[in-house]
């Protein structure tokens, strides 16, 4: 199976997009959303040995997804040019000898999604949503899920920490499920 990277209508950071912008991004984050779930679930489902998962949305499934991740997880090297940019931007310490490819980005992106709505099947108080007020805020923009006390979950960015982990040796894949439990506990409860 040949697995669609994920297309985002902006090529922009999304810090440098205007409030109009993000607004466009994130509708258009929940429109793909089950037609992303769908290519993970067939990139999954068609590998060798995870024959039999499914995305039910069950936490149970969280598990065996994690460890397919692990197995996904790809970097490639940086040309100097890129390396330069860094620096600039980060300074000359801050330069990494590889990053993620854009394959494993979008697969990450795509398990957030997933992590996302398996929240919220299993607890439909959650929801989610954008923050676009404070430029500062560490999630600026992003797609995220409400309904967990005062701190937002960013199940994407979550993912992509996991794949940094694999990458470092960190990490397990087995992870993803240990995450949602951990989040779990934090969800308020309706009055």
């Amino acid at each position: 199976m040949t697995y669609e990277i994920i297309q985002p209508p902006f090529e922009k950071n999304l810090e440098d997009m205007a409030k109009a912008e993000l607004k466009q991004y994130f509708q258009w984050f929940l429109d793909v959303l089950p037609k992303r779930v769908g290519v993970l679930e067939e990139a999954v489902y068609t590998t060798p040995g995870f024959e039999s998962w499914r995305a039910d949305y069950s936490p149970s499934s969280l598990g065996p997804l994690g460890q397919w991740f692990a197995t996904q997880v790809e970097t490639r090297s940086l040309s100097e040019t890129e390396r330069q940019k860094i620096r600039e931007k980060n300074g000359p310490n801050a330069v990494p000898d590889e990053q993620l490819t854009h394959k494993t980005f979008s697969v990450a992106v795509d398990i957030g999604m997933y992590l996302g709505q398996v929240f919220m099947t299993n607890h439909p108080s959650l929801k989610w949503a954008q923050d676009i007020s404070d430029k500062r805020f560490a999630f600026y923009g992003q797609p995220l899920i409400v309904g967990f006390g005062s701190v937002p979950f960013n199940p994407a960015g979550t993912v992509l920490v996991q794949a940094h982990g694999i990458v470092s040796k960190t990490k397990t894949g087995d992870r993803l499920r240990e995450v949602y439990d951990i989040w779990e506990k934090r969800i308020e409860q309706p009055s």
